[in-house]
């Protein structure tokens, strides 16, 4: 099992606010997890007894609407803790995490999360910046769904998965997500995100293989 200590992925999120004693006590009681593209991580309603830190992979994290459809939250990759809000509120989750890929993961046990948010100012600080910010995505999303067109949600999300996630060899989004999962991203019916896809497509804004789309034209997706 790697030390925390020696861990470069804690460099990317509030664990690298931790002192060497309280990584070593993190990796005393962590457990390491992988999961299969597909895979659940956890339901949405159920209880979490820790946090979960990504090693490697993509997941996405949806919420199930009234009318049984999921809606795509937020995509979490390498790096993040996932969990933390349920482990400080003492609460079961109100969303759902898939893998999108293969992962990796650490699982770091409430007790311990807890124990360092009491005693580490920093490690608390930045566990709360953490949140705010995915607060303040949450609130934009919001507004993007309530008040953009659905051709200019979907061209912006197409654009967010590449800058964030990158492109394979040969220049496809690295996530390869269906039509449903662009649906549920931008709050449309499938039928809708796929006419708009195969617009973009006649348009040369995108070419696809099979699900695996290539962005053609960046300056023209951002026009839209």
């Amino acid at each position: 099992m790697s030390k925390c200590q020696q861990c470069i992925i804690k460099e990317l999120s509030a664990l690298k606010t931790l002192n060497n004693e309280e990584l070593s006590r993190i990796s005393d009681c962590k457990t390491t997890l992988d999961f299969k593209k597909g895979d659940v991580i956890f339901e949405e309603g159920k209880h979490i007894n820790g946090v979960y830190c990504i090693r490697q992979g993509i997941c996405k994290i949806s919420k199930t609407g009234i009318n049984g459809k999921d809606q795509i939250i937020n995509f979490i990759s390498k790096g993040n803790l996932l969990g933390q809000r349920s482990v400080i509120c003492d609460e079961s989750t109100n969303l759902k995490a898939t893998t999108m890929t293969d992962m990796s993961v650490c699982f770091i046990p409430k007790k311990e999360i807890l124990n360092n948010l009491m005693h580490n100012s920093e490690f608390s600080l930045s566990v709360l910046k953490d949140m705010s910010n995915a607060l303040k995505e949450t609130d934009n999303h919001i507004v993007d769904l309530a008040q953009k067109p659905v051709k200019q949600r979907l061209a912006e999300a197409l654009l967010y998965i590449h800058d964030s996630f990158g492109v394979d060899k040969d220049g496809m989004l690295s996530i390869i997500l269906s039509r449903e999962d662009y649906a549920n991203i931008v709050g449309t019916a499938t039928e809708s995100a796929i006419r708009i896809l195969s617009q973009f497509k006649k348009e040369g804004l995108i070419s696809t293989v099979g699900k695996q789309i290539k962005i053609e034209d960046k300056k023209g997706l951002a026009r839209q």
